[in-house]
């Protein structure tokens, strides 16, 4: 924690291979989480209805309520895991405390709202499909701008941007 609060994570080469590794590691996460979600759907609303509640036509199941809690379990503890790793790492780079404030905020409501949709498409309305595609896409950018803002700073060894004023 010290080398990032007082900017030594630019200048630690063992710190910034571990950073590197992880935005390597949460690229490829980005990539197969897109790759899995075009796997299964589209970006048109009927494919993410037919994939949650089912399609008789296509002889697709409906998902179940132990499915879902499966998926759910997983995604909350990696997806927040990963979501906790960035925001912390964006709060050392060098951008206005809006930037901070709007990339931590919108990353962790938008990776909320993204499990939880699926979850209403298939119990509450078929028009949460529309909320599971831009929320799944507004996740998939939020993730991109930390790894781009985090990598940013790394490459160009900007200083740290964390002070006492910002706590």
């Amino acid at each position: 924690m010290r080398f990032v609060v007082t900017g030594e994570w630019t200048r630690n080469r063992l710190l910034k291979v571990i950073v590197w590794c992880f935005l390597l590691y949460t690229f490829l996460l980005w990539i197969t989480n897109a790759g899995l979600f075009f796997s299964k759907m589209s970006l048109n609303p009927a494919s993410v209805v037919d994939y949650y509640g089912g399609n008789e036509e296509k002889f697709m199941q409906p998902k179940s309520l132990l499915g879902l809690l499966e998926v759910l379990h997983f995604h909350g503890f990696a997806i927040g895991i990963m979501l906790l790793t960035l925001t912390h790492l964006l709060l050392f780079v060098p951008l206005s405390m809006e930037i901070k404030a709007m990339g931590i905020g919108l990353s962790f409501f938008a990776g909320f709202a993204n499990e939880l949709s699926g979850w209403g498409v298939r119990f509450i309305h078929p028009g949460f499909a529309y909320a599971k595609i831009f929320f799944f896409l507004t996740l998939e950018g939020v993730i991109l701008f930390l790894m781009l803002a985090v990598g940013r700073a790394l490459l160009f060894d900007q200083p740290s941007n964390y002070t006492a004023s910002e706590r």
